[in-house]
């Protein structure tokens, strides 16, 4: 058991090392939470997935993945600032008109407070709500997924961390170890990201609110700019 222990920390540690950094999937993360944390939740997994996916795949091929996406690098940080962009310029223009979650007056007895019917948008029983809501937290986790895997700093990480390691990862018990550090750390920190953004949400007014998704936007396309320097 002491001989899988070193690993599983050392996994652990690399988890930590590619998810604490607050880069632009983070930000995302954030908003998502703010706005719906089922959702969020799901799309926090989708980035533990893909790091589990890249670190397994790297402690198998390490050198292997370094050789063959460097030389692709720029291009791929390219589409990738692309694609963030794209998302940063959809939510700014959306936080120009964000959603109310006023209750107008109406012959109703109690309307539900804003929090309680923001978390309940899309949530009607038995119509196409239902469904839709049903639906939102696989589409996310998809689409974190996708988002997250075109970035090639993660991939090069851990090729170069796996690599280091040598024969630690050599025998499979301690390969696995390895993973199952790096899925846990991720995953653990990527949900308390979730619980902050959750935790904020139900305490800022819709104004703010509004003014968060503009800060976070603006942060996203900066970092944007930032991994698509130097142009290939």
């Amino acid at each position: 058991m002491n001989e899988l222990m070193t690993p599983a920390l050392a996994g652990a540690a690399a988890g930590l090392g590619v998810a604490v950094p607050m880069g632009a999937m983070s930000v995302l993360l954030l908003q998502e939470a703010i706005h719906h944390r089922r959702t969020a939740v799901a799309a926090a997994s989708g980035i533990a997935v893909v790091d589990l996916g890249y670190a397994a795949l790297a402690t198998a091929l390490g050198p292997w993945v370094a050789s063959h996406v460097s030389p692709v690098e720029a291009w791929v940080r390219l589409a990738s600032a692309l694609i963030l962009l794209t998302i940063a310029a959809h939510g700014l223009t959306r936080s120009r008109h964000p959603p109310t979650s006023k209750t107008p007056p109406g012959p109703g007895p109690n309307p539900a407070p804003p929090a309680l019917e923001a978390r309940g948008a899309g949530r009607s029983p038995g119509g196409r709500g239902a469904a839709g809501g049903a639906s939102r937290p696989v589409k996310a986790f998809a689409r974190y997924v996708g988002l997250t895997a075109v970035n090639p700093t993660t991939a090069l990480y851990f090729a170069a961390l796996t690599t280091a390691q040598g024969a630690t990862l050599g025998s499979g018990a301690a390969g696995a170890a390895f993973l199952v550090g790096v899925g846990a750390a991720s995953l653990l920190w990527q949900q308390s990201l979730v619980a902050l953004g959750a935790l904020a949400g139900s305490r800022i007014s819709d104004t703010a609110r509004a003014w968060t998704f503009r800060l976070g936007y603006g942060l996203v396309a900066a970092y944007a700019v930032k991994i698509a320097l130097p142009l290939p």
